[in-house]
């Protein structure tokens, strides 16, 4: 497997626990819980009984059509 292939896949696949979710975002944990109940950030990876992490590249997706939808950009 080359590198190139092997920084594609991990773009694809890394998991980020809350606290860098909540740093990416600029989000509170409360704040993060209530829009995933409302559907409208992405769902965390369960790890264990009591752990989850989020795909690093959804959580981006998000971040991207925050600013698109902010910009009036569609």
């Amino acid at each position: 497997m080359s590198i190139n292939n092997v920084v594609t896949t991990h773009s694809k696949t890394a998991l980020i626990r809350r606290k860098t979710v909540e740093r990416l975002t600029a989000l509170s944990r409360s704040r993060i819980y209530a829009l995933m109940a409302l559907g409208n950030f992405p769902k965390p990876v369960k790890l264990g009984a009591m752990s989850v992490a989020w795909l690093e590249t959804e959580v981006h997706e998000w971040i991207e059509s925050r600013i698109t939808e902010s910009r009036g950009v569609r």
